[in-house]
């Protein structure tokens, strides 16, 4: 039984890949012909990228502190979608009428880890633009946070349109505050 050869077609085939594994671990470790998941991942991550440097470059031509008060926060579909953002991603920490407080029946308001934003305090600016920074790359980083708590950096999630209907719905909320800028 051990006397006898291996088929043909065996040998070959067994012979042929091991010169195909030479030949593609060159290829591949050493002279870099093929691409790796990592070096595909990050090139579609920096298309990624690129795309939403273009899209808040295109955004920020038109965007000001005057255009989010007079035309964003009085437009009706970007009110909707910004709540509609807003509810998904900040009423964990700022509460659903934006007071940063939780209202159960028959017990004493909860407080959130959030800021109120309907107290006229803005700790990082006060400006329309600059409550669209602060939702866009979060807290400073020399700030300490709120109760321990920063603000995330929300523009690595969504795109700037969402940021800027977001902003403008927390605008809405407080018009008395933000209507000096409308002029």
């Amino acid at each position: 039984e051990f006397d006898q050869k291996l088929p043909n077609w065996w040998l070959f085939s067994f012979y042929i890949m091991i010169v195909y594994f030479v030949i593609f671990w060159v290829g591949y470790y050493q002279l870099g012909f093929f691409k790796t998941d990592h070096d595909r991942v990050g090139a579609a991550m920096a298309k990624i990228e690129e795309k939403r440097e273009a899209q808040l470059e295109e955004l920020l031509k038109k965007l000001d502190d005057k255009a989010l008060v007079a035309e964003w926060s009085h437009n009706e579909t970007a009110l909707a979608a910004g709540e509609a953002t807003y509810k998904s991603v900040c009423l964990a920490c700022h509460g659903e009428d934006l007071s940063a407080l939780t209202r159960i029946p028959g017990m004493d308001p909860i407080p959130m880890p959030g800021r109120s934003l309907t107290d006229g305090e803005w700790t990082h600016g006060g400006k329309p633009m600059d409550l669209f920074n602060i939702i866009k790359n979060g807290s400073p980083p020399e700030s300490e946070g709120f109760k321990g708590a920063k603000m995330e950096a929300w523009g690595l999630k969504l795109p700037p349109k969402a940021i800027a209907e977001v902003t403008a719905y927390i605008i809405s909320k407080n018009p008395e505050e933000f209507e000096k800028y409308a002029q």
